[in-house]
């Protein structure tokens, strides 16, 4: 039986092992300095600019969802942006994303988010799919992305 809860502080060890297993193994990024890991974290535990969903199955975490939170100026509303949704390879199948989805979605509903859109990479064909499945629509839009030097240099090792 799995539990979908908001993080703990509790969570950060496990958290963090979760978050380098989807950053480097599944989307094949340089791992970035724990202690900004870590700063996310912390800034999501308050729930003013996000919120971080684990699962929890057999006393362990086996996936976590991150929500951010911004506004959509076209519509003047607060919305939120599901940046991330990983569950472990043993746990994918089954019914764990689905579930972490819909807490996500019932967190936004619940806080009158107008609505709740979705951000995955071009080839995370099963990450579409699921979207698709849970009623998301692309809507045609382009995403850019603009590093700035601060990023790049973060980025080296």
């Amino acid at each position: 039986m799995a539990t979908v809860r908001k993080a703990e502080p509790k969570d950060i060890n496990r958290l963090t092992e979760l978050m380098y297993e989807y950053i480097v193994d599944f989307y094949e990024r340089p791992e970035p300095p724990m202690e900004k890991v870590h700063q996310l974290f912390y800034t999501l535990l308050n729930q003013k600019e996000g919120a971080q969903f684990v699962v929890e199955q057999n006393e362990e975490l086996v996936g976590f969802a991150t929500l951010y939170f911004t506004f959509d100026t076209l519509f003047a509303h607060k919305v939120t942006i599901l940046n991330d949704l990983y569950v472990t390879k043993e746990a994918r199948g089954t019914n764990i994303a689905h579930e972490l989805f819909q807490a996500c979605n019932h967190f936004a509903e619940a806080n009158n988010y107008a609505y709740m859109s979705w951000l995955t990479a071009n080839d995370n064909k099963r990450a579409q799919r699921f979207y698709e499945k849970m009623g998301g629509v692309s809507e045609g839009w382009v995403h850019y992305s603009i590093q700035t030097n601060r990023m790049t240099s973060s980025l080296v090792k």
